[in-house]
């Protein structure tokens, strides 16, 4: 198994950013485009725990005016083989300068790559919880 093949990374890297571009405009389609349509689907987020594709969906539809704005600060994404990877972004929410933290698991399936599995949490600590700069890895 190849870690970090660049062609696979490249790939998943694209989507996480355009994942972030939907969320940040509440491109509803597109978030749901990117979720594997299945009874299988996770998506744990900040007050919510999602079981399955059509909770996930609902919500979506549900959440008046999508995601609050955040800046990312930090994106590390992990590819195993041809068909698996992992993606983790640390982010500040525009609004309360806590910082948060959003995992998601894609995975290759027929139609393409999909978040299989998806968490979302705020530090309670609020801001002062993020490393210093020379802490961080980059």
């Amino acid at each position: 198994m190849i870690v970090n093949d660049p062609a696979v990374l490249a790939e998943v890297i694209a989507l996480v950013d355009a994942y972030e571009a939907a969320l940040m405009t509440n491109d509803v389609a597109a978030l749901d485009g990117a979720f594997w349509a299945s009874p299988h689907t996770v998506r744990l987020g900040v007050a919510e725990n999602l079981w399955g594709f059509d909770e996930i969906a609902a919500f979506r539809l549900g959440r008046a005016g999508g995601s609050p704005p955040r800046t990312r600060l930090r994106t590390e994404v992990t590819t195993f083989g041809a068909d698996f990877a992992i993606a983790n972004v640390e982010f500040r929410r525009d609004d309360t300068g806590k910082i948060g933290r959003q995992s998601q698991t894609w995975v290759r399936t027929a139609d393409g790559w999909k978040v299989a599995c998806a968490h979302v949490s705020l530090m309670q600590g609020g801001s002062d919880q993020r490393l210093a700069p020379e802490q961080e890895k980059r």
